[in-house]
């Protein structure tokens, strides 16, 4: 099933129609949908799609050929051993047609023949430049593929546009999982996050469901996926995971995480920026300030694994998973909350709940929070995020303590509860019945 990804096909679409040749980069991490993507663009086009293997530089230039053999009906191309060769002759076969070539999976050819991006680069400037080749590289290790793009790569100069492809946000959530309901739809957000690979294990299953078959359980999939994918892009596993350990327990300054962790200071900072730039960890402000920010794990799936999986491994390789989720359940509905209000921020951000905002933060100060503020016009608009079911004397009582909170700001001032459900909603109060007519 195809969904959402409405601006990354409009992205390709337009340069598809530009007349010159193409060459694109295509990036994310694993799992997020690109090569669905891909074949969806690909659908009404001429062209070749070609998934790269770690097998052997060999096998994948064969590979490589056979296709190109079969785009062309050219039989010589199965004869034609080098990589760079086979670009040449395409070239030549191609003249001013438009034909897609997508190399899936770059990230591998990159490793096969770590002189791929100057064979690239010659026999894009010598042959393929003047041709109507709309070529294609895709790649799942993101810090590989930003080698691609960046001042040093030889292909430098020579891309004619890159894409990153994110997860869902919480409407193409809704639109892949239309039967489940609203509070549904936010327990799947807390837990797998906008994957759709995640989201398609989880399915025909009920969160809780999948988190004890899919998740908790030994030899499925996600049981082991941040390790996996923390082992795939970095070459110090260990380190990241001791960083990501110490974040889900809390440790969420700069101060905090090197007394934990025994790294000193650069050392941290230098994984930390990583860690961001592979979008799993991410740093916020508080409101207003420019120091004494704080880490968080970005990754919701990471950030769930982290925080029940991770420590109660060694029970789970036993198979101890009934005892396990006892634990877990316990303190799954506070994690919800935390994760509820995570996803009305991001909500904010993105103006899928708009009030006209110019700006989202969150904001704390010496034991107390603002689960958000807002940067209007005409003022500041504070918003408090409850995973509860309130009685409309509970919601106003909130919204009072809201008001104290915000005494130390200057200026006009609005105030907005959004809760799972509030029972005779008043003025600036919404629940999850408010946010699903903004989302489906």
């Amino acid at each position: 099933m195809f969904v959402d990804r409405e601006r990354e096909l409009e992205f390709l679409e337009r340069k598809w129609k530009e007349k010159s040749a193409q060459l694109i980069i295509i990036y994310g991490r694993r799992r997020v949908g690109k090569t669905m993507l891909l074949k969806e663009f690909l659908k009404d086009k001429g062209g070749v799609y070609f998934l790269a293997t770690a097998d052997s530089m060999g096998e994948n230039v064969k590979g490589l050929a056979e296709k190109f053999a079969e785009l062309t009906g050219r039989e010589y191309f199965k004869e034609v051993e080098d990589f760079g060769k086979l670009f040449r002759y395409l070239a030549d076969e191609l003249k001013n047609e438009r034909v897609a070539v997508v190399l899936d999976e770059f990230q591998y050819l990159m490793s096969l023949k770590p002189g791929i991006l100057s064979i690239l680069q010659k026999v894009w400037d010598e042959h393929l430049r003047d041709t109507g080749i709309f070529l294609v590289l895709c790649g799942s290790s993101i810090g590989m593929m930003e080698r691609v793009m960046e001042y040093r790569s030889p292909l430098y100069g020579r891309r004619t546009g890159q894409w990153k492809v994110e997860p869902f946000d919480i409407r193409a959530i809704a639109e892949m999982l239309p039967d489940r309901s609203m509070e549904e739809l936010v327990k799947t957000y807390a837990v797998f996050g906008g994957v759709p690979f995640y989201l398609d294990l989880a399915k025909g299953l009920g969160v809780e469901k999948a988190i004890r078959e899919k998740v908790l359980r030994k030899g499925e999939v996600l049981y082991e996926e941040p390790e996996f994918l923390l082992r795939e892009e970095l070459r110090e596993p260990r380190v990241y995971k001791l960083i990501l350990k110490g974040i889900s327990l809390g440790y969420e300054t700069l101060g905090e995480l090197v007394n934990f962790t025994g790294l000193n200071r650069g050392n941290l900072s230098r994984y930390l920026d990583t860690l961001e730039r592979l979008g799993i960890v991410g740093y916020e402000l508080p409101y207003g300030k420019r120091k004494r920010g704080r880490y968080y794990i970005k990754d919701n799936f990471f950030n769930f694994w982290f925080r029940f999986v991770y420590p109660n491994l060694a029970d789970l390789e036993l198979g101890l998973v009934d005892e396990v989720w006892v634990r877990v359940e316990k303190d799954l509905n506070a994690y919800y909350g935390r994760m509820f209000e995570r996803l009305i921020r991001e909500m904010l951000k993105m103006k899928i709940l708009d009030f006209g905002q110019r700006r989202v933060a969150r904001w704390w100060h010496k034991g107390e929070e603002i689960d958000a503020i807002l940067e209007l016009d005409d003022g500041l608009l504070f918003v408090e995020v409850k995973w509860g079911r309130l009685r409309r004397r509970e919601a106003e009582r909130i919204l009072g303590d809201l008001e104290k909170k915000a005494e130390r700001f200057e200026g006009k001032k609005k105030f907005l509860l959004i809760a799972r459900k509030i029972d005779e909603k008043g003025g600036g109060m919404m629940d999850l019945e408010d946010i699903e007519a903004l989302v489906r």
